[in-house]
């Protein structure tokens, strides 16, 4: 069985991506990619205290999830949304781990709010006044496609658009010596269950068992295999050189997501 949707908009932030329109100049080939660490900004939709409380997590979340909002040219506060991570805020993580060792063991109440899995769906909630439904997905390393499904389904069952936010972000040592993610990646897609004014591709998902793609540039491989949310890249790949193909994604260890692509012309 296959899930068929299109894309309204595109967010991505990375390591030497910093939006859409550069990612999609690296992946089209019009650019040569130069990986660089990942520059996050509290959003300024927040309000003041609440931005000043936000992590990395956060912070990618909300960045990509406004741009394929914007690139959509859809109010955000009108979608329901699926946010999916392979495990959270890592430095937050750590933070806690630290106070955990210490004789007092004291956790500061930010801290242990901005621990749990929804964090960055309700700070979004906040920023854009977003009210339906939202669903928090994590599946380790599967966490995009496992996303994607859910979001897909989604769309297709209830006949509404959808946002969908994939992020992931680094750990500090040592826990990084053990889930060694190097550093922040997110992407966000706006999914519809119509072609409308603005639809960038339509897209048919479906599972299979072939071998997942690769990327040709082993810089753009590397991130894709050293960050779960990074396996989109084959996806973002045909959607930057806006053809049609398959795109075969890394999912669970005996099954792979094929993603159909086809342009909106």
């Amino acid at each position: 069985m296959k899930l068929s949707a299109y894309i309204g908009g595109i967010g991505v932030l990375g390591p030497g991506l910093g939006d859409w329109h550069e990612a999609a100049a690296v992946l089209s080939g019009a650019k040569p990619y130069s990986p660089a660490a990942t520059v996050l900004t509290a959003p300024a939709l927040l309000p003041p205290t609440e931005r000043r409380r936000t992590g990395r997590v956060v912070k990618l979340a909300l960045a990509v999830a406004l741009e394929a909002a914007s690139r959509a040219k859809i109010d955000p506060a009108g979608l329901a949304s699926v946010f999916t991570s392979s495990g959270g805020d890592g430095h937050n993580c750590h933070e806690m781990c630290q106070a955990l060792a210490l004789a007092g063991r004291e956790i500061s109440p930010t801290r242990f709010s901005n621990s749990v899995h929804n964090a960055a769906a309700g700070y979004w909630s906040i920023a854009t006044g977003a009210k339906l439904e939202s669903n928090v997905i994590c599946a380790f390393d599967a966490s995009f496609c496992a996303g994607l499904l859910e979001a897909m389904t989604q769309v297709v069952v209830d006949g509404e658009s959808l946002l969908l936010v994939a992020y992931d972000t680094e750990y500090p040592e040592p826990i990084r010596s053990k889930r060694p993610v190097p550093d922040a990646f997110g992407t966000a897609l706006v999914l519809t269950p119509d072609l409308g004014p603005n639809s960038v591709a339509r897209i048919d998902v479906a599972l299979g068992d072939e071998r997942p793609d690769t990327m040709a540039d082993s810089m753009l491989e590397h991130l894709r295999r050293s960050i779960p949310a990074a396996r989109s890249l084959p996806l973002l790949w045909h959607l930057a050189r806006a053809d049609a193909g398959r795109a075969v994604l890394e999912y669970l260890d005996d099954s792979s997501m094929i993603v159909s692509v086809a342009p909106c012309v």
